[in-house]
């Protein structure tokens, strides 16, 4: 086939598949993809495709290298492949090509081989498709992604070469470097390398029409049919145009057009995830309304009000966990001019932490102490067991957790002092338990 053969015939199937794909344009309705959730999974989309393609072969790559002709042709290749989209920038690809290479060593004064043809029939590769540009910040659709391919293949061919002694064709005996020469095939078969570029235009929502060209390293030196060199491989590119034609549901769309960013743009606006948004925070203000309804304390008596039994206490009144107002203790007069005559405050070995029992104690102090005003000093003391320094501060210790809960009861701070006296002042024997149990104590005196 002459070059202008080549091209009358790449022209007519263009032409042929541009009209396949303008009818399926105009039967084919956009997908929709109100349905599409940003972590919905494969299963959301259209991700299997199949395409066919056409164009031109040529025993030449574009970044250049030794050959073994002078001069080559470029002659028809075309093939099958299937895609499986991945996501939106990849996928896999199983391609198929077929056709025919040719060159000559034109101009050269008695080559040794003055040209050469291969039948390719067939090169298999499973490649890897990377979608470059197919997301555009700025456009919700894209009609237009270019693409990067590689991957590795296997392929048979038979090389005919014509000598100055005649034709060898290698069909039909065809061996190579480490073959066994007494069992010829009809082709060699080797692997390759593909490595390619192009651009993809979205026809349809079902049709994609693509350009692209692969540069194909082959894994031996014979497939111009010439070991011109030891160390050199062969190679070869395809230029080609092709349909591709995307598979399953036509309510979902394609995986390889999605913009990952319109995705999560159109979900965040979805009404129905508003309406539940709305829906939690009106919730949310529900409880937190009822946690400030149960905090509630109109009369400030530190009882809210769902438990308050005596609403409406003065300010200041002493209420017990029901917000009635506790008791006034029958205070004679001797007391209220010298706060003395209390129990003593009993303590656990080597413990500053007041006793349940001691409560209705101090709880009798706090009330003449609010009542009527007056100062006290508390006493802390301990019994004789461990050193002095630390029953020193043991005893201060007693001192202050009586302050604090007469503090807590509502007596001014500046009405209570205290004071640590450690082992001094036993009011009892330190040789027996007995009597440790009783110098273990705090006492209170009127300043």
């Amino acid at each position: 086939m002459n070059y202008s053969t080549l091209k009358k015939s790449v022209a007519l199937s263009l032409v042929a598949l541009t009209g396949v794909a303008s009818l399926a344009v105009a039967q084919d309705a956009p997908a929709t993809t109100s349905a599409v959730k940003v972590f919905g999974g494969r299963g959301q989309y259209r991700t299997w495709s199949i395409g066919v393609h056409g164009g031109v072969l040529m025993p030449v790559v574009a970044i250049g290298g030794t050959n073994d002709f002078n001069k080559w042709d470029a002659n028809l290749g075309y093939g099958l492949n299937i895609r499986k989209q991945l996501g939106h920038s990849f996928g896999l690809e199983l391609n198929g090509t077929r056709g025919k290479l040719s060159g000559t060593n034109e101009g050269i004064s008695n080559p040794a081989v003055k040209d050469f043809e291969t039948e390719l029939q067939y090169a298999v590769d499973l490649r890897g498709v990377v979608n470059v540009g197919s997301i555009d910040f700025l456009r919700r659709e894209n009609s237009v992604g270019f693409f990067l391919t590689a991957g590795a293949g296997y392929m048979a061919y038979a090389p005919k070469i014509t000598t100055q002694t005649g034709v060898i064709d290698w069909k039909g005996k065809a061996v190579g470097p480490a073959d066994d020469r007494h069992d010829a095939k009809d082709y060699v078969k080797g692997f390759y390398i593909p490595v390619g570029a192009g651009v993809k235009f979205k026809v349809s929502e079902r049709v994609n029409f693509n350009l692209g060209y692969t540069m194909n390293f082959v894994d031996a030196d014979n497939l111009d049919g010439v070991y011109a060199k030891g160390q050199t491989k062969d190679k070869f590119s395809y230029g080609y145009a092709g349909l591709e034609f995307s598979l399953g549901s036509s309510a979902k769309p394609s995986l390889e057009w999605t913009n990952p960013l319109a995705t999560m743009y159109d979900e965040l606006k979805d009404p129905t995830l508003r309406q539940e948004v709305e829906a939690l925070k009106n919730r949310v203000s529900a409880v937190e309304k009822s946690v400030e309804d149960l905090k509630k304390d109109t009369d400030g008596d530190g009882v809210a009000d769902q438990f308050d039994k005596c609403p409406g206490t003065p300010a200041g009144t002493a209420v017990d966990g029901s917000g009635c107002p506790l008791p006034k203790p029958q205070v004679d007069s001797t007391a209220t001019s010298n706060v003395t005559g209390f129990e003593k405050i009993g303590f656990d070995f080597n413990s500053s932490v007041l006793k349940t029992e001691s409560y209705p104690t101090l709880d009798k102090l706090s009330s003449v102490l609010r009542e009527n005003g007056g100062k006290v000093t508390v006493n802390g003391y301990a019994s004789s067991e461990g050193t002095a320094a630390y029953n020193l501060k043991l005893s201060k210790d007693r001192a202050n957790s009586v302050k604090t809960y007469l503090v807590n009861s509502g007596v001014n701070a500046s009405q209570v002092a205290t004071k640590g006296n450690g082992e001094a002042n036993p009011i009892a024997s330190n040789d027996t338990e007995e009597g440790r149990i009783q110098n273990r104590r705090v006492e209170t005196a009127r300043n």
